[in-house]
Parts: structure tokens; sequence; C-alpha cells
């Protein structure tokens, strides 16, 4: 701005932008010009300028198609991006496809030259580019966004790498909002379209803490329907009871074979004619040997998980039924040990309290702990094993499907079909579903394993490659230099399709981000008589 002597001061401050515009408006004034142009007006008045005031932001700036706002707080600056997209999309609710006005937003932290009535600077121009790259009805933010709000909303992000933006001289890490945590389900495992938010849309704003739903995605692929629910009450469960080792000799030990509830097997569906979807179907393999072996009970600590001990076999890993779980090959295990229950909240809060984990968990003691990264794991497994002295670690991928399984050879351990009663997700079949649910509640593997698919999706110790394409053939985790996204196993309470609770589904996600599905089992070394 002018000062007296004729030179200029530039003004310069550190905030948080936040650009929008709306997708296909010369298309939409084409079809409806007045229609449209009024929508626009509507949505001005009512949403974008009343919602960026209760955030505290600043309008600088209308364009025909879209808006730039100045907030002092990135957190705000999100949250408002959110409530304006729900809005939004609650009001084409009940107009056609056609019609309807949708939003691009990004946010940004940076520094910029603020003027009378205009802001600039690469803060305003990174703003605008991570607007362009977003899906319709999404927000994308910068990673300086990200680090100062991942822990403070109650919704999920996306990692989308490190971009290099038009006319920005260094990459830049873009993350996507998921306001709701359940499509991470979707959008962990695959890269694939965004079709926009969906119909139900639910706000609440209590004690600074706004919960969100439902943007949805559709893979790349056409969309796998969910295999039929078959509705039986679950089965009787108790937890299992300890089973005495043999003494150690000279060869292996034969531990009994514990029978798996019923029903066990289901037979395979009756095809209707010419389905819309395929049905489920599993890799034509041989079943794995040697013949599954039985659990044996042993802790280390009395916070300690309790673990089980895996004997060694060989069994046909991965499936057809998805791109990323091909080819299906023959993968020999060593003999481990592996949790019965994914780790509670109250064994986390054992290693919180002696300070070697920093995250601070909350909920049922019982239940998994959620909401950890996988760097949380490496936390939470390094301490125990500086307490008990074992090599406490993350499962392998390997590790973790051949526990699965349980000697089955079905798409789930207990058959071909998804059945309710066995296991805890949105798409299982019991109901209303708004957590993990404790442990144990539900029936054990013939491993004796229990919770292995639904409550929390697991981390495993591999690196995410797309396929099995040079995969490992044994028991090792799959590792890549710089990895930044690991896999995780199971699918989770927050499951919307029950093809995600297979046991070779997988997904992954970014290793120091936490996500309020996410949680994890530990292994080490199998005992001898446990």
């Amino acid at each position: 701005m002018p000062t007296g002597d004729g030179s200029s001061h530039v003004v310069r401050r550190l905030a948080a932008i936040l650009c929008g515009d709306i997708v296909g408006y010369s298309r939409l004034m084409g079809f409806d010009e007045e229609g449209t142009h009024a929508r626009v007006i509507h949505h001005r008045r009512e949403i974008i300028e009343p919602t960026i005031a209760e955030h505290h932001g600043r309008i600088i700036k209308h364009t025909g198609d879209g808006f730039l706002a100045m907030f002092e707080s990135p957190l705000e600056a999100t949250r408002c991006a959110i409530v304006i997209q729900q809005s939004v999309s609650a009001r084409n609710m009940s107009l056609p496809d056609q019609s309807r006005v949708e939003y691009r937003m990004g946010v940004n932290l940076g520094d910029v030259i603020v003027d009378e009535d205009d802001i600039y600077g690469d803060g305003v121009n990174i703003a605008s580019r991570l607007e362009t790259s977003a899906a319709p009805g999404t927000v994308n933010i910068s990673g300086g966004v990200y680090e100062q709000i991942k822990n403070k909303l109650v919704c999920g992000y996306q990692s989308l790498g490190d971009e290099k933006l038009k006319n920005i001289t260094d990459p830049v890490r873009i993350y996507r909002v998921l306001p709701d945590p359940a499509a991470v389900s979707k959008v962990s495992k695959r890269s694939g379209r965004w079709t926009g938010v969906a119909a139900a849309i639910l706000l609440m704003i209590a004690g600074g803490s706004i919960t969100y739903v439902a943007l949805r995605e559709r893979p790349g692929t056409a969309a796998r329907e969910s295999p039929p629910v078959v509705a039986q009450a679950p089965p009787t469960v108790a937890r299992p009871q300890p089973v005495a080792a043999p003494p150690a000799s000279a060869s292996a030990p034969t531990l009994p074979v514990p029978a798996p509830p019923e029903p066990v097997v289901l037979p395979a569906p009756t095809p209707a004619p010419a389905p819309a979807q395929p049905p489920v179907r599993t890799a034509a393999l041989p079943p794995p040997t040697p013949s599954p072996p039985g659990p044996t009970e042993n802790r280390d600590c009395a916070n300690c998980p309790e673990m089980v001990n895996i004997r060694a076999g060989t069994f046909s890993m991965g499936s057809n039924d998805d791109a990323s779980e091909k080819p299906p090959r023959q993968v020999t295990v060593k003999a481990f040990a592996i949790s019965r229950y994914p780790v509670t909240v109250r064994e986390w809060k054992a290693c919180a309290a002696a300070q070697g984990c920093k995250y601070q968990a909350a909920g049922d003691e019982d239940s998994p702990v959620r909401n950890v990264s996988y760097n949380d794991a490496q936390e939470y497994v390094n301490w125990l094993s500086k307490v008990t002295g074992q090599p406490y670690r993350l499962p392998t991928e390997a590790e973790w499907e051949y526990a699965a399984r349980a000697g089955s050879t079905t798409p789930y351990w207990w058959g071909r079909q998804m059945m309710a009663g066995m296991a805890h997700c949105k798409a299982c079949g019991q109901g209303a579903v708004d957590g993990p649910a404790q442990i144990g509640r539900f029936a054990a593997n013939a491993f004796g394993l229990h919770d292995m698919v639904g409550s929390v999706a697991q981390w495993t110790a591999d690196c995410w490659h797309k396929d099995y394409n040079g995969a490992p053939r044994d028991e090792s985790a799959w590792d890549a230099p710089q990895c930044r996204e690991r896999v995780l196993r199971g699918g989770s309470w927050m499951s919307t399709d029950a093809a995600d609770l297979r046991v070779t589904n997988r997904a992954y996600y970014e290793a120091g981000v936490r996500y309020p599905a996410h949680g994890f089992r530990v292994v080490r070394a199998a005992k001898v008589g446990g």
C-alpha cells in the first residue's frame, strides 16, 4: 500500500486460504442459464457467506463461478469448507443431476501479500491449484494444513502424495479430506474416482468437533456387489479355554485341532441367470498343508496381549477376486505366535502410562484400540519388546492371511458368503454399528483367533504394492525403500461392503496418519509348550 514518500510498503501475513470453484459452470449455464445463476446467488447469500463468517473468515472476492476467502486458523478454514460442501449437497438432493451445482475446494496455509481488497502470492496460488485438483464435492488440503489439523477434526484423510503443481517451484503434499471415515475402506484400497457426496447429510457441531456424513467413492473398475448377508442367529461364543501343549520332542508336535464354530462352510450359492455382478469366487488352488494347527495360550506379562502359537505350514495366498490380490501363489510360513485379539485399549494404556506410546487412547478398555497409525503401532511393539525381552512386531501380510484363513480356502474363514453373527461391520447384517465391538464377542476361527476381520482394520509390516507380482513366497515382509504407505488387512466396523472382510482383501494407508477404523495385533516367535 502507498506511503507518504511515494514508495509502497508490502503487508504480508500467514493465513489459511480457502479457494472454491463450481464444477462445469459453463455446462450448467448452457443447460439452464437463469436457474443456474439463481442457484449460485442463493448459495452465495445463504450458505457460503454466512458459513465463512461463522468460522471467522473473510471473503476476499467472488468470481463468476467461485470465491476466495482468508482465515486466521487452518482448522476453521477446513471446517468451513466441509460445512459448505455438505450444505450444498443437501440443497442438491431435490434437484436432477443436470441441475446440481457442485464445488471443488482447496485449503492452503501460506504467507500472502495482503492488499486492501485482494491477496496475492504462492500461498494463494497453491490453494487455487489444490482446488483445481479436487474431485467434485470434495476438499483438498496441503500438507501444511494437514499437520495443523490432523488430530483436531473427526474425519479421515487420504494422502494423494507429492504433486508438482503448475507454476509452483516445489512439489506440494496433498491430502483429500474424508468427512465420513467409512470412505477410507474404499479409498485406501484403490485410487478410484469419486462420485460426489452421498444423499444423507448429518451435521453436528458440539464442543468444537464435527461429525460428518458420507463422501462415497466408486472404484475405477465396476463396483462389486456385496455378498448377501444370510439371516441366521449368531452362534453362541465362549472364549476358548487354554489348550495344554504336548511336551517338546525331536519331531514337531502335533497340536489338537479345535472344531470351528458351526456352520463352518456354507454351500456355494446357486447363481441367478445372467447376474448383474459376478458372485464372490475363490482362486482354484489346492488346500493348505499341513492340517491347521491348534492354539496354545500364553502371555508375557499381566498387561501383555494373549498369544496363540501357530504352527508352520503352506497355503494359497491371494485370489482372483481383485487385481491387488493377484496372482494367487503358494506361500510357506514358519511357526509364529499372534495375539488372540487385536490390541485393546487396556493394553495400549499400559504402554501410554509407561510413556512408551505417545497417543492417548480412549474408549471401552475391552475394545480394540483404534485411531492408531502404523507409526503408533511400531511404538507399541517396541515398548512391548523392551518390557518383555521378546521380539514383538507387526505381522507380515503372509502371516496375517495364514492366521486369518485358519486352514480355509473360502473367501471368508467360515465359508463363501457373509453370514450374520460372524463379524462386526456395517455390512455384516447386525443393525446399527458405530464403533468396534468388544473383543471376543464373535466366533473364533479354527486357530482360536477372534476378530481377524471386522471391528478394526489391522496394520501389517508390509509396504503397499499394487499386486503380488514379485512378492515373497515365505513369511517375509515385502518392504521398499522410503515406504510411505503400509498394508492394512481385515476390513473394519466401518466397512459398508461385505467383500472388504474377505481374508484376501487388501487396503493401504499412509504410515504416519491416524484413522478411526485402524488398529492392529502383534506377533512374536512361537514358544514350544506356551
